[in-house]
């Protein structure tokens, strides 16, 4: 796993002839549905962004990034613009079915959740989602270069701009950080340059 972690890098020029497969794919999306989230909430949602057209279309708006349209996918991570209590409702739902309990067990946890996400502002819960997210990409990053796939996370994008191309505006979403997945170029020399890391004594301290 260290080594495949030293092997990534953000990768700026993709192969256009090749594509993650199906079956890798797969594998990606279970591995961040499989993310931990907060309470368990995962309060996010990923676009995969296959159409041509429409990441021709948000690449001007992504500072005309060439892993925009180059990459084999587009992971578009957006994060809940609230919380409320149907959010939690929803969630005490899927947890009884799952678990095969009585949601009536749970009523005590769900107002709990209620009043804690109720006394945050909108703004607050929706930065709480983001994090939420931030930790799925990371999980998204480290298994595939477990795999020998690149991603480069990217947040060089016009947020509002991506939620209106992509539907999001008044849904509830609104995207918070992308990922552009496939297989570096051999010409894109970002790949031959030294990872920059602080020492780990600097990184850690015991106490």
């Amino acid at each position: 796993m260290i080594e495949s972690l030293k092997w990534r890098y953000a990768t700026k020029k993709f192969d256009t002839e090749k594509k993650v497969s199906v079956a890798d794919l797969a594998i990606l999306k279970e591995a961040i549905n499989l993310t931990p989230s907060s309470f368990g909430l995962q309060p996010y949602k990923v676009l995969d962004v296959i159409n041509s057209e429409i990441r021709e279309r948000l690449k001007p708006v992504s500072f005309g990034q060439p892993q925009i349209t180059d990459a084999s996918n587009l992971f578009v991570f957006a994060a809940n613009d609230d919380l409320t209590a149907e959010h939690i409702d929803a969630f005490i739902g899927l947890t009884a079915k799952t678990q095969q309990i009585n949601s009536e067990g749970l009523k005590g946890y769900g107002d709990y959740l209620k009043s804690a996400f109720g006394s945050r502002t909108t703004a607050e819960n929706h930065n709480w989602s983001a994090r939420q997210a931030y930790i799925a990409l990371g999980n998204l990053v480290n298994i595939a270069a477990n795999m020998g796939i690149d991603v480069c996370p990217m947040e060089g994008f016009d947020n509002q701009k991506y939620n209106e191309m992509l539907g999001l505006k008044d849904s509830g979403f609104s995207s918070v950080v992308i990922a552009a997945i496939g297989y570096r170029s051999e010409s894109d020399e970002a790949q031959f340059k030294a990872k920059v890391r602080k020492p780990l004594s600097e990184m850690f301290q015991s106490i």
